[in-house]
């Protein structure tokens, strides 16, 4: 019996060790409070910036491990999770892309390898091109560059509504409803849903753009694409020098990201994920995360 309590004491201390190294804060930006995760002390550092329909909590699984190697930090981007809608209710890629810039500033952070998810990923394509000296890495992770060439049969696809489903009655639409409204994303999007996102973040995800003006918030993201491909299709015109990896799944749209990155990149690796959907570092975590690893 002593024997069997010394192995559980010593299993939970282990559990909250993993659990302390992940620390919770929040920086006030200009117009924005940003709330995000960070773990580890070693230089370089890598900015993880998360897609709709999650948060920074997407990263927890693989931050430990990032963290042994570099310092990591990964905001909730402005309007979703914790950090605040900014006072002037300005939400797009472009803007988001400064703001997150800046708070690598406000940590003394000259430079970073950047990681992003779904429209994370076009936030982390903003921060590189708008910023290539202080970006050593880009790492883009299924979903597409809205003004580059191949974006419009995606974004006009017949079977892609959400693209352009905002505004006042789809908010009341959605209201009361957001777990259902998600499950599509959470299901349909991946290539099996019983490899999709886990139980504990789908009521996590749900109660967080619950929360008043969060759904709206992040549907603006989407609203500022017609813009976003004039101000992508510009800053594309620059080649990134950086060395690049695009990673997506094979059943999402792990092809058109990476033809997309070797238009606007010099130094591409591309990585399609086979019989995998959209949550990649969920549907396949170790493929993923070895990706990642090795890249950065």
């Amino acid at each position: 019996m002593r024997t069997f309590s010394v192995i559980i004491v010593l299993f939970c201390a282990g559990c909250v060790e993993a659990a302390d190294a992940i620390s919770s804060r929040d920086a006030k930006i200009d117009n924005v409070q940003l709330h995000y995760l960070t773990a580890g002390k070693e230089q370089p550092a890598v900015i993880l910036l998360h897609g709709f329909a999650e948060t920074s909590r997407m990263w927890r699984p693989i931050m430990p491990t990032l963290a042994e190697k570099f310092t990591v930090i990964a905001p909730d981007l402005p309007g979703i999770g914790d950090s605040s809608i900014p006072t002037d209710n300005k939400i797009d890629i472009i803007t988001a892309a400064k703001q997150i810039h800046d708070l690598v500033h406000s940590l003394k952070i000259e430079k970073a390898r950047v990681v992003g998810h779904d429209i994370g990923l076009m936030v982390a394509y903003a921060y590189a091109a708008q910023f290539p000296n202080e970006t050593e890495k880009l790492a883009v992770m299924d979903a597409f560059l809205p003004g580059v060439p191949g974006w419009e049969p995606i974004y006009n696809a017949p079977n892609i509504w959400h693209f352009r489903f905002n505004g006042e009655y789809p908010e009341k639409l959605v209201q009361g409803r957001e777990r259902t409204y998600f499950e599509y994303f959470w299901n349909v999007l991946a290539a099996d849903k019983a490899r999709s996102l886990p139980e504990a973040d789908r009521r996590a995800y749900t109660e967080a753009y619950s929360k008043p003006g969060r759904m709206r918030a992040a549907w603006t993201y989407f609203a500022s694409w017609p813009q976003l491909a004039k101000d992508f299709a510009q800053l594309s015109q620059t080649k990134l020098t950086m060395p690049v990896l695009s990673i997506g799944g094979e059943k999402s749209l792990g092809n058109e990201l990476g033809a997309q990155m070797k238009l606007v990149a010099d130094n591409v690796t591309v990585i399609v994920l086979p019989n995998t959907g959209h949550w990649i570092l969920e549907e396949k975590p170790k493929e993923t995360t070895n990706a990642l690893v090795n890249f950065l």
